[in-house]
């Protein structure tokens, strides 16, 4: 069972969605705008969001929740079918499913990203001579015998890398994943804490070897 946040304007497809959530044994806790979605989510498993929302819309409330939350899956709901739409859905959101759809593929969907996400959650990840607990929010330096403390910010950013390891990210990507805002040409701000992140990290931040720059792409977590 998954605490579901589920948030949704149209009342008729909110009862269907929450039938169908609850007689798979999940606890739904639905809101019709994103009003008190920062609050509801420190408790969820799993974020679905309806894209046409009254007040701000699915993209901007889910952008807000991923940056609270970086750990939080969330799937998006549409019945805008745009390549563009899905684009602009993915660049934060972790999946995006149109309308209409069959409940089954709705479950399915959800069963994926609890899988995946409660995955990276419950094990330890070893990257180079780093032991990370994603659960605790935890860097280790297993070889020094000692914790990485990083900045909230940095955090995010490394975690994520960590969900897209061995994926290159364009700093657009990065910036807009991490800040939830569109990045802005020429601004250093990732630059920035990009290279603080790697002075703490990496055994030689002059040559790192675990978050990678590749020249005119972006940057890539390397495992």
């Amino acid at each position: 069972m998954a605490k579901i946040l589920y948030i949704e304007d149209d009342l008729e497809i909110s009862k269907w969605v929450i039938d169908v959530l609850q007689e798979k044994g999940h606890d739904v806790n639905w809101l019709s705008s994103g009003e008190g979605a920062i609050e509801k989510a420190m408790n969820a498993d799993i974020a679905i969001l309806d894209v046409m929302l009254p007040g701000l819309d699915g993209f901007s409330v889910g952008k807000r929740l991923k940056m609270e939350n970086p750990e939080l899956p969330i799937l998006m709901l549409s019945a805008r079918t745009s390549v563009e739409d899905r684009l602009q859905g993915l660049e934060f959101a972790d999946d995006y499913l149109t309308k209409p759809f069959y409940p089954e593929e709705l479950v399915a969907r959800i069963d994926v990203l609890l899988r995946r996400f409660q995955g990276n959650r419950l094990e330890k990840v070893r990257i180079g001579h780093l032991d990370i607990f994603p659960i605790e929010n935890r860097i280790l330096d297993y070889e020094e015998k000692k914790e990485i403390i990083l900045t909230g910010k940095q955090y995010q950013i490394f975690q994520y890398l960590l969900r897209h390891q061995n994926q290159i990210l364009t700093k657009e990507q990065l910036y807009e994943g991490v800040w939830g805002e569109s990045y802005i040409d020429g601004d250093k701000t990732l630059m920035v804490h990009i290279r603080y992140l790697r002075e703490k990290i990496e055994r030689d931040p002059a040559q790192p070897t675990i978050i990678q720059t590749i020249r005119g792409l972006g940057y890539r977590l390397k495992t």
